[in-house]
This record gives structure tokens, C-alpha cells and sequence, in this order.
């Protein structure tokens, strides 16, 4: 296994390169650090900054106050793989390949298939100027024990995530055991990646976890927070009519019996909170090396998460039909570099999971070749206090679910098996009322539908009824 590790032709190339910064950096015309938080089902309402002040958040809190929060930022997907891929890559599902969390044999194990083979990342672009690049966390893309996209350091726990005690780590090839915190153990690698590389350019993608199911174990540190907690962020609400009951092994679509449940409730902002102490300590050591002021700090997550809003407890795939709701979509969003980036900003534009790779590179000025199949827009403008124009558009893929949201309508459009929903945010901003059938909106319904269908036809999509050609991912069937 250790060959897997050994340095090819290219790595040589880029430590080459590296190298040939150095001088540069001394100069004191080092270019910025990277950093990367991303959470896990963590939808943007679950955060002290983001108007849950039951939730104990006091680093991201700092972020946010010292640095940008988005307050309309959307994953194009509400399921955690395809997401991921898309921040990676700055494609949509149907180009990048994922359409759902990967399972089995397509995550882990000797048939796991690499899914960005052939694809650049953010990654490698920063890796090929003079970056090294680190993940410390959750990959669940494809091949998990073996490391991809020019990274270097490879620290994760492989497959979908598993047990928060005591887990089983692969740190650059080989298996590591540990004890205690899975959140911890995150925290620890970042550390260490930090520690052995901080006197070079670069790039940590630090994917946690939490807080993602399952709910097993929390450090009473995180927990006591909440002992007398009211939950007022948890709605407790009718479970939904769509609400999915499959059980696979001990995955459980959706987690019904969390509905209304304290402990729950209670481990899901402890599972927060220990995370929120990992990016503390991460900002400590960056402080203590010196290296705060020239670091971009980057936090967002994968997908929203419904914890009792909509009847749900869960994301896009805790119903059937798969839902776009908002709060499976909508995540926190803060840009920090201080110095660089304005403090207290809250812009306002309405941006996407799809922009983070054009944004991320056009901040750092630096060019990626051209890739017809992305289809972001750069928001570093508005992270240098600028108010640039901006069309409020974005769009939405997941399976058999397409979706466009405007400034006051949504459409979510599926296949033929399944209704389609309009949704007028002007009106009903918590979707609660699908107009679709309503001639008052027929006009909107027109244009949306026309423009959702122009839109992927122009990136080369499929039409929506042959959406099973996009992927070739084992797909999980979700039953009632």
C-alpha cells in the first residue's frame, strides 16, 4: 500500500515549483493560505451568527463578525456527495457524474471508482501554483482510502462516516486506530498538516463530519451547553406526508424517531459545537505560527438539513419525491481574511456551491484552464466590499429533480412519475403552497420552465427523463 504513496513525476514537478516560491515568500510576496471548512447536513439556520442564539458557535461567530457572511448562499444539490463534487469542481451533478451519496463498492474497497479521475479540482489548480494541499475529513467521493485531486496529506475516515468514537482513520495509506472524538481527530490532522507545512503556500480542505447522523457520542464538553436547552431552533412540526421510510442496514431515511426527540435536538448542537471548537483551535494555532493575517479562511457545508422544519428530519432524500426545499439547500456561508476581506459584511447576492471554485481562484488570481461544464460565476467582488451587478438565478439537480430559484418564485421540475411544485417566495417565503396549478402564475410557470430548460440544454445536459445517463454510480432506491 505504501507505493500508493510514492511520489510520481508530477508531485516532483509541483515540489519543484514549491520550491522556486520560496524566495518569494521570504520577499514577503507569499501568497495567501487556503483554508476550507465544510460541514456536514448542516443547514444555515444552525449557528449563533445566523440567528440561533441557542446555538453555541463562538468561533464562527468571530468569522463572521471579522469577515463576510453570505446570507443567500445554496448547495445546487441537497445530498452530500454530488455536493461535494460540485465544490470541487464547479460542475453540476450531471457533468461532474455523482447523483447521490455513494455507497458501497463506489466509495470504499477495491472496486471503489475514483470519481474525479479525469476532472480538475480546485485542488489541483492550486497544487499546479505552487500549493501544497491537504484533506483532513470526509471524502466520500469515490476511492476513499487512496488520495486524489494532487493532495498530498490524506487524512479520512472512509465511506459515508460511521461511529463518532474510537474510528478508524487512513492517514496517507495506512489504517490508524484511534480513541476518542472523531471531530477531534479532525481537528488533530489539520493541526499537524498545518504545523508541517506553514512555511510554504498552502491549502487545507478540512471536511467535517458533524453533524451528520449517527448521533452515538458527543464529549460532555460539547453537550453541556445544551442541558437546559429549550431547542428553540427545532421546529416541532407534523412529519410530512413524503417522508421517507427505507432502512439499509443501520442507515435509517429519514431518522423518524429524532422528530420531537430532545436527545436528538441535543446531539445535533453538540455535534456543532464540538466542530466549531475544532476551527478555534485551527485559528489558535494559525495565530501562534503567525500566519493568521496571511490565511483565507473559507466556511460553508454541504447541504442544508431540516431538523423538524417542513416535517422533515433530513435533507433532499428524506423524501419521496426527493424535495428542494430551501432548508435542504440553503448553508452558512463566511469568507474571513483579515486585512483583505472587510469585517461585518453581510452581502446579499444569491450564490451557489457551483461559484465557490471560480470565486476561490479569482481571489487568489490565479487562472484554471477552461472546462465548458462549469457553470459558476465569481462573487470575489463583493468580497472586497465592492457591490457589483448581479443576476439573482440559481439552479438546482438531483436525480430526477431539477429545479430554478429566482429572487421571489421557485420551480422544481421532476420526471414524469413524480409532481413538479412552484412555490411564490414573495408570498409563501416557507414554502408551503405549490401554486403550480394556479392560472394567476401560468405566465411564471412559462418562463421558469423555458429557462430551466435552456439552461441545461446549454451546458450539454441531458433532458431530464435521461438523467440516468449522467451517472453510473450504484443509486439508492428510496422507499416509503
Amino acid at each position: 500500500m505504501s507505493n500508493q504513496y510514492s511520489p510520481n513525476r508530477r508531485q516532483v514537478l509541483r515540489a519543484g515549483l514549491a520550491s522556486l516560491l520560496a524566495p518569494a515568500t521570504r520577499a514577503g510576496t507569499r501568497p495567501p493560505n487556503v483554508i476550507f471548512f465544510l460541514t456536514d447536513d448542516h443547514g444555515s439556520w444552525a449557528a449563533n451568527c445566523y440567528g440561533c442564539s441557542d446555538m453555541h458557535t463562538p468561533h464562527l461567530d468571530r468569522l463572521a463578525a471579522e469577515g463576510a457572511r453570505f446570507t443567500r448562499a445554496y448547495a445546487c444539490t441537497p445530498v452530500c456527495s454530488a455536493s461535494r463534487m460540485t465544490y470541487l469542481t464547479g460542475k453540476l451533478p450531471s457533468h461532474h457524474g455523482v447523483q447521490d451519496w455513494l455507497m458501497g463498492d463506489d466509495s470504499v474497497g477495491p472496486k471503489a471508482h475514483p470519481f474525479l479521475k479525469g476532472q480538475t479540482a480546485f485542488s489541483d489548480v492550486l497544487a499546479s501554483n505552487g500549493y501544497i494541499v491537504g484533506l483532513t475529513g470526509k471524502w466520500h467521493m469515490g476511492g476513499d482510502e487512496h488520495a486524489h485531486a494532487s493532495f498530498s496529506y490524506w487524512a479520512t475516515v472512509p465511506g459515508a462516516g460511521g461511529t463518532y468514537k474510537d474510528p478508524v482513520f487512513v492517514k496517507n495509506g495506512q489504517q490508524v486506530p484511534t480513541q476518542g472524538y472523531k471531530t477531534n481527530h479532525v481537528g488533530d490532522y489539520a493541526l499537524e498538516f498545518i504545523e508541517q507545512n506553514h512555511e510554504r503556500p498552502f491549502c487545507l480542505y478540512c471536511p467535517f463530519y458533524a453533524p451528520h447522523v449517527p448521533y452515538d457520542y458527543q464529549p460532555e464538553d460539547f453537550r453541556r451547553y445544551y442541558n437546559n436547552s429549550k431547542f428553540p431552533c427545532f421546529p416541532n412540526e407534523p412529519i410530512h406526508p413524503w417522508h421517507t421510510r427505507t432502512i439499509m442496514g443501520n442507515l435509517r431515511f429519514p431518522m423518524l424517531d429524532d422528530f420531537n426527540n430532545r436527545e436528538s435536538k441535543l446531539s445535533y448542537s453538540a455535534l456543532v459545537t464540538g466542530m466549531d471548537y475544532n476551527i478555534g483551535r485551527v485559528l489558535q494555532r494559525l495565530e501562534e505560527l503567525r500566519i493568521r493575517e496571511n490565511t483565507v479562511i473559507v466556511f460553508s457545508a454541504d447541504q442544508g438539513h431540516n431538523c423538524g422544519h417542513h416535517g422533515i428530519w433530513g435533507k433532499g432524500n428524506a423524501t419521496v419525491p426527493i424535495n428542494m426545499y430551501d432548508t435542504s439547500l440553503h448553508v452558512p456561508l463566511i469568507w474571513n481574511h483579515p486585512g483583505r476581506i472587510p469585517a461585518r459584511q453581510t452581502p446579499t447576492p444569491m450564490v451557489s456551491s457551483y461559484d465557490f471554485f471560480p470565486t476561490l481562484l479569482d481571489y487568489l488570481g490565479i487562472q484554471a484552464a477552461p472546462e465548458p461544464h462549469r457553470v459558476g460565476r465569481s462573487y470575489a467582488r463583493f468580497l472586497r466590499g465592492e457591490s457589483p451587478s448581479w443576476h439573482n438565478e440559481l439552479y438546482f439537480e438531483y436525480q430526477y429533480v431539477r429545479g430554478i430559484r429566482t429572487e421571489d418564485m421557485k420551480y422544481v421540475e421532476r420526471t414524469k412519475e413524480w409532481p413538479s411544485e412552484l412555490f411564490d417566495l414573495e408570498t409563501d417565503p416557507g414554502e408551503r403552497q405549490n401554486v403550480i396549478d394556479d392560472p394567476r402564475h401560468a405566465a411564471q410557470l412559462t418562463a421558469l420552465r423555458a429557462r430551466l430548460t435552456d439552461f441545461f440544454q446549454k451546458t450539454g445536459a441531458p433532458p431530464i427523463g435521461q438523467w440516468r445517463t449522467t451517472t453510473t454510480q450504484d443509486l439508492c432506491t428510496y422507499g416509503r
